[in-house]
């Protein structure tokens, strides 16, 4: 039996929507690969939900919870949408919803969407660097957590962000690393007076061979140091990394999920199926 990506009708459609950067629409493989993958996921660890009472969902860079697909005349559900529209299988959906964005109508307008679909949602307006504390105030130690993390460029990738949602028991991270961002930009960042990606991946210029700007593989070089660190707070990085890319074939992003236990990472790499690294730049 095929795999359909629910796409309701919007609940809300008077509030914003996204509409990409050039305001032309997203790209198809927003819902082809991202949202697929992250469906997929929700479903295949339904069985896990059942064994907690709180069952919780943290996306910090949200939108506002309606997409505009480049072509298409009607508008999709957002990541957050999606992801509970999918749990909702089997009586184990999530139990709550934060959603976080640096525009407070975008983030108000996801948690809308969010409850008009039945969840309990709240809005958390700002900077995921801020918003991150006021989500581990209200989680329960005892909760299993996806953390959802989409930013738009590798500078919001903030690894604070990372290591205070690491504080939680039972977290497991999907996580949207910017290889396009990365690759035209860090030999450029490689000079101390500019900071972009020092949030991302604290002390990297210490830890990458200067002689990689040469050979042309410092952007891996970044990104294993990047996963190091990810590893170094306890976690196991799945092997399947899917890569998005435009509709040009440029690399757009790497899709990176790591969990502290072994069933996450084996149901992700079931269903995360596609090109993948073995970082494939």
């Amino acid at each position: 039996m095929s795999f359909r990506l629910i796409n309701d009708a919007d609940p809300l459609p008077y509030l914003p929507v996204e509409h990409g950067r050039n305001g032309e629409g997203v790209g198809s493989w927003v819902p082809d690969m991202k949202h697929t993958f992250l469906a997929k996921y929700v479903e295949g660890t339904r069985r896990a939900r059942e064994k907690f009472k709180q069952r919780v969902y943290v996306d910090l860079f949200c939108g506002p919870g309606r997409i505009q697909v480049k072509g298409e005349a009607a508008t999709r559900p957002g990541g957050a949408q999606v992801a509970w529209a999918h749990s909702l299988r089997d009586n184990v959906a999530f139990t709550s919803c934060f959603v976080g964005d640096l525009d407070a109508e975008r983030a108000s307008a996801c948690a809308e969407r969010l409850c008009a679909m039945g969840a309990q949602a709240t809005a958390l307006p700002g900077a995921a660097e801020s918003t991150v504390d006021q989500v581990l105030g209200r989680i329960p130690r005892s909760a299993l957590c996806l953390a959802y993390l989409d930013p738009y460029n590798l500078q919001y990738l903030s690894f604070s962000v990372i290591e205070k949602l690491a504080r939680l028991s039972f977290v497991d991270f999907a996580v949207h690393f910017s290889t396009m961002d990365l690759r035209r930009n860090v030999l450029m960042e490689y000079n101390p007076e500019r900071a972009r990606f020092d949030a991302a991946a604290p002390g990297w210029r210490d830890h990458i061979d200067p002689l990689a700007f040469v050979r042309g593989d410092a952007d891996e070089a970044f990104f294993d140091y990047w996963c190091g660190l990810v590893r170094n707070l306890g976690f196991s990085i799945s092997h399947r990394m899917p890569l998005i890319r435009d509709e040009g074939n440029r690399p757009l992003y790497h899709l990176v999920f790591f969990s502290r236990h072994e069933l996450p990472n084996r149901i992700w790499g079931d269903v995360a199926q596609g090109p993948n690294r073995e970082f494939d730049f």
